[in-house]
């Protein structure tokens, strides 16, 4: 069944979950630290369901590494070693964020703070408790339009019997869309909070397990739900510009309450399995927020100076 389908047929809603001021695909612009200094190039996507986080941080362009890691010299590895991906599960308590469970690329927590948060019309501000750091997001999604989020239990080869990925996201927020697809099997190490980078030069990059490594994914997409999503931004450099999944296959398994995705990949079957957060076919997003009567009569008195530059800003 096409997913949009299977949408109009099962949609469902969280009964709890953050605030829906939160929900929506963000790129951030920037991230200001303690000591004066500004990151604006970094590619950061963060994409919202009700209670699950989708997380992408990338090098600017021109520093991406734009062929698979078994081409790559030791140096090129490196870098691809300390690209970001993750999911986890979210929780609004005491008007501040955080994260827990989920899988991530790296195998230690890079972002251990919650965070508090506040929204003026698409700016979403995010301030680190202990003021080291403040990241100004902006909403990509900005009309009404499908809201899914999922948690993926396995994605398994139907065809060998190989699990292929074992737990991951998929997240669509209207003309937005993520995937992560987690590694088959934890990356167990005697050394806490020990980087990826580091893991790998200790072992002489050793191929068996930076094949480990690298199998796994966050890719962040733009598209709809006739066309599909074409990837935008990907750990995986390969599958830029290839569709982050296809939108046939998808049917609703009302003993175990899952989704089930089947799919050929290569001329082989592929089956991926996920618990539903949320699924709905509309979910209404907004570029704006309220405001009282004061203020709007202010900037409407004002709108000749206030308004000469106006844009929208990525």
């Amino acid at each position: 069944m096409h997913l949009k389908q299977l949408l109009e047929q099962y949609s469902h809603t969280a009964a709890t979950g953050i605030p829906e001021w939160m929900i929506g695909c963000y790129k951030r612009r920037s991230i200001s630290f303690a000591n004066g200094m500004t990151d604006a190039k970094t590619h950061v996507f963060w994409l919202q369901g009700r209670n699950l986080t989708i997380d992408l941080r990338l090098p600017q362009i021109t520093d991406q590494i734009q062929k698979p890691w078994q081409s790559c010299t030791q140096q090129e590895i490196h870098q691809l070693a300390n690209y970001e991906g993750w999911f986890a599960d979210t929780k609004w308590e005491h008007q501040i964020l955080s994260w827990s469970g989920g899988t991530s690329f790296q195998i230690h927590n890079r972002w251990p703070e919650p965070a508090i948060l506040n929204r003026v019309g698409d700016c979403m501000l995010e301030y680190s408790p202990n003021n080291t750091y403040v990241e100004d997001w902006r909403l990509k999604s900005r009309k009404p339009g499908p809201l899914v989020s999922l948690e993926l239990l396995e994605e398994t080869n139907l065809t060998t019997g190989e699990c292929r990925h074992r737990r991951g996201a998929l997240i669509i927020n209207g003309d937005w869309a993520g995937l992560v697809l987690g590694r088959a099997e934890e990356i167990i190490t005697d050394v806490e909070n020990v980087q990826i980078r580091n893991l790998l030069k200790q072992n002489d990059y050793e191929p068996d397990l930076c094949a480990q490594v690298f199998n796994f994914e966050t890719s962040v997409a733009q598209g709809n739900l006739d066309a599909g999503f074409k990837i935008t931004h990907s750990t995986k450099a390969s599958r830029l510009d290839q569709s982050l999944f296809t939108l046939e296959g998808f049917e609703f398994d009302q003993a175990k309450n899952e989704i089930i995705h089947t799919f050929d990949d290569n001329d082989e079957i592929v089956q991926r399995r996920f618990i539903i957060d949320t699924f709905e076919s509309s979910f209404n997003y907004h570029p704006t927020t309220a405001w009282v009567a004061e203020s709007k009569h202010w900037f409407e008195q004002e709108h000749q100076t206030l308004g000469r530059y106006l844009d929208i800003v990525d």
